[in-house]
């Protein structure tokens, strides 16, 4: 059978020749290129096992187009049955048809929006910070030891601008192994007393740190008791300003300040001898320039004069101490003034706040030996905490309560200039009055 159209064979190569010119004036007839099918696999057999292998079929060999004259494998006509090699919109395979192929084929996205990505990115870290501030928050406020309540105070003063906070170091050895006292020099006493006390007055012309002398000579007025609720009159009866405390607690060491001074009290902080360690060594110590050297066997203090880091134990020995200062407790109570305003400013720096690995040590070593009135919220005591911070700054101002002298082992107030120092904190004014 011959492979050339119109009945031509090979042997006809004489006058018309099919692809060399020929002058036929019919045109030549494309030629025709045989159909390859794809092999297929072939069906299994109904008893092969499940999850065999399908068998193998040996492809079919390529199919080549007939040699053209000369016996010329690759000949080719120039013509096409139409279809097209790739596809893809009637263009080539591995052409570039537009913006949305690379030279892979592959189908490109848009460019990334960055935009919109730091938009989403920002959002969901606000979100995360604002859910661990909620967190941090409520588990700080949970903490708080809320078990002063001063409603039980009695004939109370009107309150006036500003908020005063009446801040109480204890003695108290609660929580503490004979390791911890021996260590901080404690000793092994039963129950609590105030071993400091201070009124910090929070308005708008700054912040003022009052120091109240432990041996303070104040009347004891009447009280209604803190857990008989029975009331006792007052006979006039003096004693020392820390004795109140050992008689019924916070509550009446409130009433008798109210009482001696006029000033209302909004809220009342106590820590403790341990809590006070703990706090100053997990912010890493406190650093602390020491005028002079001092040594006291009673408190285990024992300093150079000159710059230096306290930790927990030095701290609470150097606030503690008083027999090696011919002032007695006022040196002490200047000496536990300054080192809280430079506890509170270490304690608000960004290392430490901004740190989870001190912040929450130091928030959780404070919070639990804490104890405040029922009605101090966390962001009353961070007002507190800040205000603190700001006593040692420009506009803040600390001192001892005015005195006209030491008589008989008490310390006397200078009526006149506490009445005066009042009324400038009630009405929140500068503090002009100047104490001891």
């Amino acid at each position: 059978m011959s492979d050339w159209p119109d009945g031509r064979t090979d042997d006809n190569r004489s006058g018309n020749r099919y692809g060399q010119g020929s002058d036929n004036d019919r045109p030549e007839s494309a030629r025709v290129m045989r159909h390859v099918q794809r092999p297929s696999v072939p069906p299994q057999p109904r008893n092969a096992p499940r999850g065999a292998a399908p068998r193998q079929h040996r492809p079919e060999p390529p199919q080549h187009a007939p040699a053209g004259p000369g016996g010329d494998a690759t000949y080719d006509s120039g013509y096409n049955t139409g279809q097209v090699y790739g596809g893809g919109n009637g263009r080539r395979a591995g052409g570039n048809g537009g913006g949305g192929r690379n030279d892979g084929g592959h189908v490109q996205g848009p460019p990334p929006d960055w935009r919109r990505r730091i938009k989403i990115g920002s959002l969901a870290l606000m979100v995360v910070v604002l859910a661990v501030s909620i967190g941090t928050y409520f588990w700080a406020d949970s903490k708080l030891k809320r078990e002063v309540d001063l409603s039980k105070v009695i004939e109370r003063p009107e309150g006036g601008d500003g908020t005063n906070y009446l801040i109480v170091g204890s003695d108290s050895r609660e929580g503490m192994t004979a390791e911890d006292k021996k260590k901080l020099h404690t000793g092994s006493v039963d129950g609590k007393r105030t071993d400091s006390m201070m009124i910090l007055h929070d308005g708008s012309n700054g912040p003022t740190l009052i120091s109240l002398p432990r041996d303070s000579k104040v009347e004891v007025p009447s009280f209604k008791g803190s857990e008989s609720g029975k009331l006792y009159p007052g006979r006039g009866s003096v004693t020392k300003l820390n004795a109140t405390y050992a008689m019924d607690g916070p509550e009446l060491l409130v009433r008798t300040i109210e009482f001696n001074t006029g000033l209302h009290i909004d809220h009342y902080v106590e820590i403790g001898f341990g809590g006070f360690a703990k706090i100053v060594d997990a912010i890493g110590g406190v650093e602390l320039d020491i005028p002079k050297a001092f040594k006291d066997k009673k408190s285990g203090a024992d300093f150079q004069a000159g710059k230096q880091t306290l930790n927990g134990e030095e701290a609470l020995a150097f606030v503690r101490t008083r027999y090696a200062f011919a002032e007695a407790d006022l040196a002490r109570t200047k000496n536990q003034q300054k080192f809280l305003a430079a506890l509170a400013s270490q304690a608000a720096t960004p290392s430490t706040i901004l740190n989870p690995f001190k912040l929450y040590p130091t928030m959780g070593a404070g919070l639990d030996t804490l104890i405040v009135d029922k009605d101090m919220s966390l962001w009353s005591l961070s007002q507190m905490f800040f205000a603190m911070k700001d006593v040692t700054g420009g506009d803040g101002t600390s001192m001892n309560i005015p005195i006209s002298g030491i008589v008989g082992g008490y310390v006397v107030w200078d009526k006149a200039k506490v009445k005066q120092l009042v009324e400038q904190l009630k009405n929140d004014e500068k503090v002009t009055v100047t104490g001891n």
